[in-house]
C-alpha cells in the first residue's frame, strides 16, 4: 500500500474547499482517508495544517502530489520543520 498526501474536494458548487488527506494511491479522490492532515480554502487563501502529521508522512515513504507540495511551500512548511519536499 502506497500512501500519498492529496486534496479531497469538499463543499458546494462555486464554494469549494479542500481537505489535505493521506490516502492510498489506489483509492479514488473521495475515498476513505487514512488521516486528515489539514485543509485549504482557495477563495480566502487559508491553510490550516497539522505539522506533526505532515512531518511523519515522508518518513513513512509518502510522496506529495504537486498541488499539495505547492500548498505546503506557500505555507512555508519546509522552512519551519526543516524538510525538503
Amino acid at each position: 500500500m502506497t500512501v500519498k498526501p492529496r486534496l479531497k474536494r469538499h463543499g458546494k458548487k462555486q464554494r469549494v474547499t479542500y481537505r489535505i488527506i493521506a490516502i492510498d494511491t489506489q483509492s479514488r479522490r473521495e475515498g476513505k482517508a487514512i488521516e486528515e492532515v489539514g485543509f485549504y480554502n482557495p477563495r480566502k487563501e487559508q491553510t490550516q495544517l497539522d505539522l506533526f502529521a505532515i512531518v511523519t508522512l515522508p518518513k513513512r515513504g509518502a510522496q506529495s502530489t504537486a498541488t499539495v507540495r505547492d500548498i505546503l511551500k506557500r505555507a512555508e512548511v519546509p522552512e519551519q520543520i526543516g524538510i525538503s519536499l
